[in-house]
């Protein structure tokens, strides 16, 4: 008698795990840590393997006719887990693949089929990046328990020695989704998985499942970070001096006056600008003409990046201003100390790229003088931050922006002895080398120099242009319009000395 016995295997398509570095992005509206709950269902899809089934019906003496296949079911899955963090989880369930077989019609006369039920626990690591206030990707990779029953039927010529094998194996999963988070609590995902497969005949292979969820994620709401009052350190053990108070108070010529600087930082850079120079110059003279009075220099980041890296970057921007003051401004070092509080004193909401953008600063907590007549400091630079619009890799100066730039003139021309410096940036969107940024920043520098002069006669000698690619940016390039405030210019004015 004749039999054979064969299932079709499903098609191996290739993953890429996903390595999850917490600085990219921007904060998800879930809290960062607890446990939650979530179900999801969609469609599983199997490639049955129809040559190999036609080999075994071969050698077993029968040729195949005709072929159907069944390579689609519903799936569905029961998941609970637990978020360590912002950046990752560990997740659980159970998981159900449907039902995929096989109808073959054969020669001499009869029929084989196949069928095969999946279902099974898994655990998962899932790493998560934040890309927006509620918005968040993640990849997974797990293990996962299945139990594989076939089912075999044959007629005719076609017989079946072992009609309902099973197996149970341990294998791989992975899978790559997105999150959207409706409130703190309740989130939407949709979601690409891969189950490797061992069934219950030899065969091995994957199912992929596309698939959308709910997710409920259990504790408090997390409250958005409040403005709050800095708290001003106590004044180096070297010194005796009045307690600082954070405000400016010139109420009356016999009350204290107290200084504080406020001075903002590139994303993850502890280097000073040009323009923030110039209010140390100001602190500087403050601090000569009050040789007893000391400063405590204070570094603060935004909370994108882990909680370490945060800390040294704010000890960095600290001691980076120290540094200025003593080399440039020949403040004796005993005055000053540098103070690291990484992301622990956020002064605005941690979500919004303006609240970032306050958190990435400096503060300067300097001791009180009680006599500030005749502390007269005249501004070396004004800043003008145009907002000029440029399209991705272009340089022109589009028409619209001929108002502002008349503006740029005519001040210019009012204060003829001053002299402006245009800075060009760009926004990192990896489809250019670094050298390639820096040029195109260059020539939208260059082009708006071109316009001051061809159109304002402005002398070229007063103007200069600098092209800094994506070395400052001034928003972080996960969002459009992140990637359209880096694409600026900025004019820096020159006051003579």
């Amino acid at each position: 008698m004749k039999s054979a016995k064969a299932l079709g295997t499903v098609c191996l398509v290739g993953f890429a795990a996903v390595n999850i570095q917490p600085a990219v992005a921007a904060d998800s509206g879930w809290a960062d840590s607890g446990w939650y709950v979530g179900a999801g269902i969609g469609q599983s899809r199997a490639k049955i393997d129809d040559e190999r089934i036609t080999a075994g019906l071969l050698g077993a003496g029968l040729t195949t006719t005709s072929m159907t296949d069944d390579k689609h079911d519903t799936a569905y899955k029961i998941f609970g887990g637990y978020k360590v963090n912002r950046n990752f989880a560990v997740e659980g369930g159970y998981f159900n693949l449907g039902q995929f077989g096989f109808q073959s019609t054969t020669s001499p006369t009869g029929t084989f089929a196949g069928k095969i039920k999946l279902q099974g626990l898994n655990i998962d690591a899932v790493g998560i990046v934040p890309l927006a206030e509620k918005f968040s990707a993640f990849g997974r990779l797990g293990l996962q328990y299945a139990q594989a029953k076939d089912q075999f039927a044959a007629t005719g010529a076609a017989t079946a020695s072992d009609p309902n094998p099973s197996k149970s194996a341990a294998n791989y999963k992975a899978g790559l989704g997105v999150q959207y988070d409706f409130t703190e609590h309740l989130g939407m995902r949709g979601e690409w998985e891969v189950y490797r497969i061992n069934d219950a005949v030899g065969n091995r292979g994957d199912v992929n499942v596309l698939s959308v969820g709910l997710v409920y994620l259990f504790g408090a709401d997390k409250p958005a970070p409040a403005r709050r009052a800095e708290t001003p350190p106590a004044p180096p053990p070297v010194q005796r001096a009045a307690e600082p108070v954070l405000v400016i108070v010139p109420v009356m010529r016999t009350q204290q006056y107290c200084s504080i600087l406020d001075i903002q930082f590139e994303i993850a850079e502890d280097e000073i600008q040009r323009e923030s120079k110039e209010k140390l110059a100001v602190l500087g003279t403050f601090l000569k003409k009050y040789p007893d009075t000391w400063a405590v220099i204070e570094g603060h980041t935004d909370e994108v990046g882990t909680d370490a890296d945060n800390m040294k970057l704010s000890q960095r921007r600290a001691q980076s201003v120290v540094d200025y003051l003593v080399s440039s401004q020949g403040i004796a070092r005993s005055r000053l100390s540098a103070v690291g509080y990484g992301e622990t004193r956020p002064i605005a909401d941690n979500r919004t790229e303006e609240g970032k953008r306050a958190n990435r600063r400096i503060h300067a907590v300097i001791a009180c003088a009680t006599d500030i007549e005749g502390l007269r400091v005249v501004p070396a630079r004004v800043t003008m931050a145009l907002d000029m619009e440029y399209d991705i890799n272009k340089a022109d100066v589009r028409p619209q922006y001929r108002e502002e730039l008349r503006r740029v003139a005519d001040f210019m021309k009012a204060n003829p002895r001053v002299t402006a410096t245009v800075e060009g940036h760009t926004a990192n969107l990896q489809t250019t080398t670094p050298q390639q940024e820096r040029e195109i920043a260059q020539r939208r520098a260059q082009n708006v120099v071109n316009y001051l002069v061809d159109n304002f006669g402005i002398d070229r000698s007063r103007l200069s242009a600098e092209g800094y690619g994506t070395s400052r940016r001034y928003a972080y390039n996960t969002s459009l319009e992140g990637q359209r405030e880096n694409r600026r210019v900025n004019i820096i004015i020159n006051y003579p000395r």
